[in-house]
């Protein structure tokens, strides 16, 4: 479904990502981590089109995407939720969906709250079942908790009809048993759509939990890839970012 080849990108002096070469299947799941610095989000950046490589290709499904605008990447089946989600706080949770899925379907580039027609409202009901949000549908997205706040921002993205969904550090800022509901919810949402699921995320044991794949960046090149347990037992991760912590997950 996605494949990277030989991706390569500077900031001034600073190489932050290193001829990364990988693929992802379709309807796969794979996390990303690394250090911090190791070049995760600007990954995530080169694949949605919000920075555009210095060499190197991104193909998707054949198509080479590479240097195409964040929209004209969206519109090729590429979604991302954001490690802070960014809402409109006057919007409740189904107007959210519902704006996103007529923006999505009628071709506009800008988020509009028009009203839906009985199509756009039914999509928009089958997010909103899909991400477990049905109980706060009517509640502004403002007054949310900060998990059903990266729940909607999935929502969101997922109303733009995507093949690949990205996802960056979905449980960030959560508590534990906030986290693995999370985690939970992911994993349901990728087994009931099907969707080929790329995310980054710093929890060993979510990681682990969960993956189907692992990559590993460090220094902004790709030094590992495999099942959760080939990585586990990798002694170039484990001396690089996993330490001590292979012990206990």
């Amino acid at each position: 479904m996605l494949r990277l080849e030989k991706l390569e990108k500077h900031f001034g002096g600073n190489h932050v990502t290193r001829s990364v070469t990988t693929s992802f299947e379709k309807g796969s799941l794979t996390s990303i981590i690394g250090p911090n610095g190791a070049g995760k989000t600007t990954l995530f950046n080169l694949i949605s089109g919000r920075t555009a490589p210095d060499s190197g290709r991104v193909i998707l499904a054949g198509e080479d995407i590479s240097g195409l605008s964040e929209v004209q990447v969206v519109r090729r089946g590429i979604a991302r939720a954001f490690q802070v989600a960014s809402l409109f706080p006057s919007f409740t949770v189904r107007k959210s969906i519902e704006a996103a899925v007529v923006s999505a379907r009628r071709g506009f580039t800008r988020f509009k709250p028009i009203f839906p027609e009985r199509a756009d409202a039914i999509k928009a009901a089958e997010i909103l079942a899909l991400i477990g949000l049905q109980s706060v549908a009517d509640t502004p997205s403002a007054i949310l908790s900060h998990g059903d706040r990266k729940l909607l921002d999935i929502g969101i993205a997922l109303a733009l009809e995507p093949k690949v969904l990205l996802l960056d550090e979905p449980t960030a800022g959560m508590g534990p048993d906030e986290r693995w509901e999370m985690v939970d919810r992911v994993q349901a949402l990728w087994k009931a759509s099907g969707l080929t699921l790329i995310f980054i995320e710093h929890d060993i044991d979510i990681i682990f939990k969960i993956s189907q794949r692992v990559r590993v960046l460090s220094y902004g090149a790709l030094l590992a890839e495999g099942t959760p347990d080939e990585i586990r037992q990798d002694p170039k991760v484990i001396e690089a970012y996993l330490g001590s912590e292979v012990d206990h997950a």
